[in-house]
């Protein structure tokens, strides 16, 4: 293998080991605070298909299924492809664990909060300081798992 495709690959399942801790994280607050899910990824999605000038095939309950679970499939690809482009860019490389966290952390929220913001699913600029807090805290134990893994593979 290639060490560009390698390094892709590690990311690969660092990205995955780091939203496994995210999605965790989240719902230890749902449990912690009694709250229900998030429903910006599922706006993110018809948001998605709307700019693309796409329909979600199906009957309206198939439909409404369809968009709930590729929802969260975006949020697993977003972290994977933070966790591989994160690795290209170490490329071998072992940045102090506190250094790899921050950039996985900053990259995942970006890779998140971003395209909802581009959408128009949601405006940062309008997010209390709370609100923020709550949205970093997951994003920082995705950023700890991803570089801690990185950390840890050959």
């Amino acid at each position: 293998m290639s060490r560009i495709a390698g390094n892709l690959a590690r990311g690969a399942l660092a990205g995955a080991a780091g939203t496994t801790a995210l999605n965790a994280v989240t719902y230890l607050d749902m449990v912690a605070r009694g709250r229900g899910t998030s429903n910006t990824p599922e706006q993110t999605v018809e948001a998605l298909a709307d700019h693309a000038g796409a329909t979600v095939p199906g009957d309206e309950e198939t439909r409404q299924n369809r968009v709930a679970g590729l929802g969260p499939m975006l949020g697993i690809a977003s972290g994977v492809v933070t966790g591989a482009l994160l690795a290209l860019a170490y490329d071998g490389r072992r940045p102090p664990l506190v250094v790899g966290a921050v950039l996985a952390s900053v990259g995942a929220m970006v890779g998140t909060d971003a395209p909802m913001a581009v959408l128009g699913v949601t405006d940062p600029r309008s997010w209390s300081a709370g609100d923020w807090v709550l949205d970093a805290i997951p994003h920082a134990a995705y950023g700890l798992a991803t570089a801690a893994t990185l950390r840890l593979m050959p």
